[in-house]
């Protein structure tokens, strides 16, 4: 997805006569916010042993979350997929030379600095949760403890640093992500089409992460 940072609507460094459209589709908002919730709960009981069924409810529910999201960065609407926002080292560095002139270039979807946080989480998550089961499972030795731990710190890490840079974009773009990523609803070009809502697929992951946690949970 191009920038478009030479609009009129960005001149003065805000986007608030650009047009609001649907650019985050309900699932992929659904797997956003549950996946914040399941990690920070999983995180939060790691060392209460009293709670290590919930923790282990918690971590499976984050390997089926990110599996769900690879799935749907390959099939889901425009800017879910991987292909409208992952981009290369060059387009990067040129989004984060931006930063730096007080006009950073705008994106309707993810910018490219973005997309390496969230392929980084993903990517994270995918081995904090192996490392788990493993751990979970009896299938190594007590030396891969420190492995999940470390990792969970690593994307701890980097959670926090996506939430920094989500609100200092957010700030230098005059646009507030996070109602975004709630709504669903971000600024874009003109005659831009708004994304699907695509409701029963959001409905239907809902029900699966519902209906694990009762099977785990009951």
């Amino acid at each position: 997805m191009q920038a478009f940072d030479r609009d009129t609507t960005a001149a003065t460094g805000t986007q608030d006569a650009a047009p609001l459209v649907r650019v985050w589709d309900l699932p992929l908002r659904l797997f956003h916010w549950l996946l914040a919730l399941c990690f920070a709960g999983a995180y939060l009981t790691a060392e209460l042993e009293d709670w290590r069924v919930l923790h282990v409810t918690l971590g499976y529910t984050v390997a089926g979350l990110v599996l769900f999201r690879l799935l749907w960065g390959i099939c889901g609407t425009q800017h879910a997929r991987f292909a409208s926002f992952v981009r290369g080292p060059q387009a990067v560095m040129a989004y984060l030379r931006s930063l730096l002139t007080g006009r950073p270039a705008h994106y309707t979807g993810h910018n490219p600095a973005g997309a390496v946080a969230i392929v980084l989480m993903l990517a994270l998550a995918l081995l904090l949760t192996a490392a788990g089961w493993l751990l979970y499972t009896e299938r190594v030795g007590e030396w891969m403890e420190e492995v999940h731990e470390s990792l969970a710190n690593m994307l701890l890490l980097v959670v926090v640093v996506h939430i920094g840079a989500v609100l200092l974009s957010g700030r230098l773009h005059g646009e507030n992500l996070v109602r975004a990523m709630l709504t669903g609803m971000k600024a874009g070009r003109q005659g831009e089409p708004g994304q699907p809502p695509r409701t029963l697929i959001a409905l239907l992951l809902l029900l699966a992460v519902l209906a694990f946690w009762w099977l785990q949970l009951a």
